[in-house]
């Protein structure tokens, strides 16, 4: 038999397929319902919901109501710091004093809308006048959008409320904190180091609490090559509300004269 004979190939039984958008399923995962009737019957099990393509809707409308609900706050920078810090204590009173300082600026604050520095930084631009955003996370524990939130999400995806923070900031301000602000901070160095973000200032604002870690980054990082030494420089370490401001200024004034506004 000469191969590609149509004629003397041996006959088979129609294959079981069916066409469901861009995909197509044969054999046991053809099935007899269509989309619609899915769609439109109510009974059944609700598992449906907690499948992936269904999480992929999730995931695209929290990036919908983001960019529809955040695309007019106008310039603005992100703050991130510590849920757990108390209410009478010096870090606290720096968040309120940096939160007030970058409203009189003309600056929109957004924080993750929890307690602690976060609170602080929305109360201080809150009183002050300014626009106060929060940007919350659906977690195991309970932790509610603070009170001086002008304009609050809740999301359910870390990943799409990252990128809202890195979207419409004009700059980044790291207040003390753990692994959150941890996480934050070495993204946006990431984000900006391989220039997947236009570069724009990041201040660690603290010099006792931050300033180990930078010794460190430079002692061991920069030392064994793990970072270039113009890296470092991404990072501006300080103890003044009024020197970061005019670092953001000034960045924002490098932009504008460069058409990046």
């Amino acid at each position: 038999m000469e191969e590609g004979n149509p004629a003397e190939l041996p006959s088979r039984a129609p294959m079981p397929e069916k066409q469901r958008g861009p995909t197509v399923l044969r054999r046991g995962q053809a099935t007899a319902s269509t989309t619609d009737q899915r769609l439109l019957d109510s009974r059944g099990p609700a598992d449906w919901v907690h499948t992936d393509p269904w999480r992929v809707l999730r995931i695209q409308a929290e990036f919908v109501e983001g960019f529809g609900t955040l695309a007019a706050i106008g310039p603005a920078v992100s703050v991130f710091g510590s849920a757990r810090t108390p209410r009478d204590t010096p870090e606290y009173a720096l968040g309120e004093t940096l939160g007030a300082a970058l409203a009189k600026a003309g600056f929109t604050v957004i924080t993750g809308g929890g307690p602690g520095l976060m609170e602080a930084v929305n109360k201080g631009a809150c009183e002050a006048g300014g626009m106060s955003v929060g940007l919350g996370i659906e977690l195991p524990f309970e932790q509610r959008i603070n009170d001086y939130v002008d304009i609050g999400i809740e999301f359910r995806y870390f990943f799409v409320r990252k990128t809202m923070f890195v979207k419409y900031a004009q700059a980044f301000v790291i207040l003390p904190g753990g692994f959150g602000t941890l996480d934050e901070l070495f993204e946006a160095l990431t984000l900006v180091q391989t220039r997947k973000v236009t570069r724009f200032p990041i201040v660690l604002l603290g010099t006792a609490y931050w300033g180990g870690l930078m010794e460190w980054v430079s002692a061991r990082l920069r030392a064994e090559g793990m970072v270039a030494p113009e890296d470092i420089e991404l990072v501006r370490l300080t103890d003044s509300v009024e020197e970061t401001v005019d670092v953001i200024l000034s960045a924002a004034e490098a932009r504008r004269r460069e058409g990046r506004v």
